[in-house]
């Protein structure tokens, strides 16, 4: 589908893209990668649940997050234009947006989470929550989980697996540990334990424990409600619970990142951590990318406790842009558009019916391991033997680029990079949901099909996978097997079929 773009609006659709991708390789960073890096896409328009490029060609959003009520939502822009035109300055001075915004915002936590501190992207709220439970504490360890991720700056990118993996022990900061994650499909623990809360919980406890023995002192537990990059994983019921006693004991606190997941995502709570049950509640909570659909906007909410005890330092906290007028007009209206539209239960309602599609394909495809995930957060591994749960790294990247030719962007993730993850606008509808799960069908029927991949056979794929050159994923990721390279351009291609030929008509 088509659009017509407004070009007097977009100065940027007036270079071509071969222009802007030079322009980009001689001025824009080098590691700053790009999705589909042989072929990239330019967008230069979006409303609700669409993308458009340069030509008005019209994608499917499946993975924005950030665009949490919708792609340039009608409210939200004017919200932020209005207050644009009367003021926008140093958060400072008095202001009603900010206290405005604060208590509705409270509204939606438990009682104890009562003060804000707001900043300007997920990665400040993560890093001013480390120092939060430093000063509180005393102490100086930090437990963090396996293939998680929590930020770009310093202190982040140390307590994130995902990024610090490839780093010797040496590199890695020794005040860091690094818990299993509580996955129940492919972690140590696994749907058939009897209690894998418990299990994966004492694996905190036995770190607690070690690093007492070194001299150690835990400052803080930090975990995503759900964990995103590390492959939408939903931690068992009770396990925050179990794990917060254990670091509370020890003397520090639980600090939830809700930068992924919050604000309605999961359909049955507003917040992910809310999954866990009434009687769990964290010290600290973090939150960004949602909070401003897309407006650099983030924030730390604490109890009374911890925000004195921050004060007590003597260093004044300030920061500049956190909370500013325009910032807060754009966040009220978030959560004004989230009630007005019961996005929160559309999540819940659509969420339920991809979960239900998947689940079916499933059924009918191999390739398929496991779907899980609550609301409009769901996750399908892909594995190529669901005894081995080898996962299919290449057939996961090939379902994303043929999605992209026919305008669906979905993304994957997780430690293999074989979980493909939703995480879609929250206007998402059923009518997209068939839409991409039908795309998803095809795609993975041509591909067992060239793999020889039956029901009652499984041993093909991992033959065949040994044969063929490592790919390059979405993000320019390289890794150890695959399927035939695009010609050119180091990217995995499908055999051309009959099949692939109709998809693309």
């Amino acid at each position: 589908m088509f659009f017509q773009l407004d070009s007097d609006k977009m100065s940027a659709a007036r270079l071509d893209k071969k222009k802007t991708l030079d322009l980009r390789k001689k001025h824009i960073g080098p590691s700053c990668k790009i999705f589909f890096s042989h072929d990239p896409i330019k967008i230069v328009q979006a409303k609700g649940q669409y993308m458009y490029d340069e030509t008005g060609q019209r994608y499917l959003d499946c993975i924005n997050n950030v665009a949490h009520v919708g792609h340039c939502h009608s409210d939200v822009v004017k919200a932020g234009a209005q207050q644009m035109e009367l003021l926008n300055t140093n958060s400072r001075f008095l202001h009603d947006n900010l206290v405005q915004y604060a208590q509705k915002l409270q509204a939606t936590l438990p009682d104890k989470l009562s003060v804000c501190y707001f900043v300007n992207s997920g990665s400040e709220a993560n890093d001013l929550a480390l120092r939060l439970a430093w000063q509180y504490t005393g102490h100086k360890d930090i437990i963090t989980l396996e293939n998680a991720y929590h930020g770009h700056v310093s202190s982040l990118i140390d307590i994130s697996p995902y990024k610090f993996h490839q780093l010797s022990d040496a590199e890695r900061n020794q005040f860091v540990h690094v818990a299993p994650s509580p996955d129940v499909y492919r972690g140590k623990y696994r749907a058939d334990h009897p209690d894998p809360a418990t299990a994966y919980a004492d694996e905190v406890k036995g770190i607690i424990d070690k690093a007492h023995e070194k001299g150690g002192k835990i400052a803080a537990f930090i975990a995503e409600s759900l964990q995103s990059c590390g492959g939408q994983v939903i931690p068992p019921a009770g396990y925050f619970q179990q794990v917060a006693e254990h670091v509370r004991k020890a003397g520090g606190i639980f600090i939830s990142d809700e930068v992924q997941v919050g604000f309605g995502r999961v359909g049955t709570h507003f917040w992910a951590f809310q999954l866990q049950g009434e009687d769990f509640v964290p010290d600290i909570v973090t939150m960004g990318k949602p909070i401003g659909n897309g407006h650099p906007m983030s924030c730390v909410v604490t109890t009374r406790e911890v925000a004195e005890a921050f004060m007590s330092s003597g260093m004044e906290y300030f920061n500049t842009f956190g909370g500013n007028p325009v910032s807060c007009a754009i966040g009220l209206a978030v959560l004004d558009v989230i009630e007005k539209e019961d996005l929160q239960g559309n999540a819940l309602r659509v969420g339920g019916y991809l979960t239900s599609l998947l689940e079916k394909q499933k059924e009918k495809h191999l390739l398929i391991g496991d779907i899980r995930g609550c609301g409009l957060f769901v996750g399908v591994e892909l594995v190529r033997d669901r005894l081995k749960l080898t996962p299919a790294t290449a057939e996961a990247q090939e379902v994303i680029y043929q999605l992209k030719e026919e305008h669906v962007l979905l993304s994957a993730d997780g430690p293999h990079r074989n979980v493909l993850k939703f995480k879609p606008p929250m206007c998402f509808t059923t009518e997209d949901a068939d839409l991409v799960v039908e795309k998803i069908d095809l795609i993975l029927t041509e591909l067992e099909n060239a793999l020889g991949l039956k029901m009652h056979s499984i041993s093909n794929v991992e033959k065949e996978s040994s044969k063929r050159k490592p790919p390059i994923d979405e993000n320019g990721h390289q890794h150890d097997d695959g399927l035939v390279q695009r010609k050119g351009s180091g990217q995995a291609a499908p055999q051309q079929t009959k099949q692939n030929k109709r998809l693309k008509s």
